[in-house]
């Protein structure tokens, strides 16, 4: 028998037979949240209510079209129910080789439906998506772009308790926060131990469009002390283009470069770059190649962007 003890997060609903004698048919008996309760549960038990959806059943033909999500489906160990992914879907191998290209900006309802899915994973409602699929009883889970660590974290075991790997999911979640703890941790060249400030800029594209310290991303950076050259200089904007001067003459200690494939920026292309020659980051050549993937989603392989930020910073240390 499986425990799972973990603190899980808001909007988890778990509708349990081993804990309630007669689910959903007793005035006495009610759903129950993770994060309130120690949840021991052999298998997986149905009806589930997570993210604002009931299942009355596990789903066994998943379409996913959104590549975050269908990261987290394989993670859990629910890649065998997926059937169909988007065009964007490119890891891991496994739903690569589904050969679906299906489109999640324009999303096609009758090629959707040709899979014949007991559930639809969506990162966004294009139009009137939702709405469509339920009126065909499909039902849809629709993650939103996380903002925080603790929300994909939720999503996670939101889509664990959906697919009937709770138990999975919750491990996970609990391995991405150690294992970024650790590597926060362990980062002794962040700014606090080097005893001054290390200030970066963040690249999304090669027209200098970047993020501020209140999205995802910067939160991440935030971890670590780092100091956004973006905070302040858009009022109400978190993803603001940047000009080249104002790159120029904030002087970022370091840059990250999170646009490696789309268009294809490396540290040589930056060094070229008119007035970029005596940055401190191109001196030094403190320029960190990011996997754009990686960088732009916020599930399981988010330790690996965390892991990145830390090992850079390492270098930075050991070149003082």
């Amino acid at each position: 028998m499986k425990v799972l003890s973990r603190a899980g997060f808001a909007g988890l609903l778990i509708c349990a037979a081993t804990l309630f004698a007669a689910c959903g048919d007793s005035e006495s008996s009610s759903e129950t949240t993770i994060s309130e309760t120690e949840t021991t549960i052999a298998e997986a038990t149905y009806p589930v209510t997570a993210g604002g959806i009931t299942l009355e059943a596990q789903p066994m033909r998943i379409v996913s079209l959104s590549p975050t999500h269908t990261e987290m489906l394989y993670a859990i160990g629910a890649g065998e129910q997926v059937v169909a992914v988007d065009e964007y879907s490119n890891f891991p191998a496994e739903a690569v080789a589904l050969g679906t290209k299906l489109s999640g900006y324009e999303p096609n309802v009758e090629s959707i439906a040709g899979y014949e899915p007991d559930l639809v994973v969506i990162s966004y409602d294009p139009g009137n998506l939702v709405e469509q699929l339920n009126a065909l009883d499909i039902p849809v889970y629709i993650g939103n772009g996380a903002s925080s660590l603790e929300q994909a974290y939720e999503q996670i075991e939101q889509l664990g308790a959906l697919t009937g790997h709770l138990d999975v999911a919750v491990q996970l979640t609990s391995q991405m926060q150690a294992d970024i703890d650790a590597a926060v941790a362990t980062s002794s060249a962040s700014a606090t131990a080097m005893g001054e400030s290390i200030t970066y800029f963040y690249e999304l594209d090669n027209t200098y469009y970047t993020v501020t310290s209140n999205t995802f991303v910067g939160q991440i950076f935030e971890l670590f002390g780092l100091e956004n050259i973006a905070d302040g200089v858009e009022e109400g904007n978190d993803y603001p283009q940047l000009s080249s001067e104002v790159i120029v003459s904030s002087n970022p200690t370091m840059i990250f470069l999170a646009d490696t494939k789309c268009c294809a920026q490396t540290p040589e292309t930056v060094a070229v770059r008119d007035g970029w020659q005596k940055m401190d980051a191109v001196v030094n050549k403190n320029i960190v190649q990011l996997d754009d993937d990686v960088a732009s989603r916020w599930g399981p392989r988010v330790v690996e962007l965390v892991k990145s930020i830390s090992d850079a910073l390492a270098l930075v240390e050991a070149g003082k």
